[in-house]
């Protein structure tokens, strides 16, 4: 299950992780967002070689600035805490599992 987090967690969740961490920077407020949290989800319970993080940007407004998040659902895929990849937008499950996968 993913997990959703706050500023003060970040960095130990995500910078500080070893591997591949997905994050999925979303707004409860956001149409697209709703419609990419079940696939989300169901990644992040069959894909054991990676963590899946939520962050809400109106919650974690710091985080969502310091990586210019400007767009909501915006997927950043992080391999040992440095930033390696964007996706904006909703995007199909085999999309994100593949771009995911070239990361591991």
């Amino acid at each position: 299950m993913a997990k959703i987090i706050k500023t003060s967690q970040f960095k130990g969740e995500v910078e500080e992780s070893k591997g591949v961490v997905v994050v999925d920077f979303f707004a409860t407020w956001c149409g697209p967002c709703k419609m990419l949290a079940p696939v989300f989800e169901s990644l992040g319970n069959e894909m054991d070689d990676a963590k899946f993080i939520k962050v809400d940007i109106d919650q974690s407004l710091e985080i969502a600035q310091k990586f210019n998040i400007s767009t909501v659902p915006t997927m950043m895929i992080f391999k040992d805490g440095k930033p390696v990849e964007s996706l904006v937008g909703f995007m199909p499950k085999e999309a994100i599992e593949s771009k995911v996968k070239s990361h591991l």
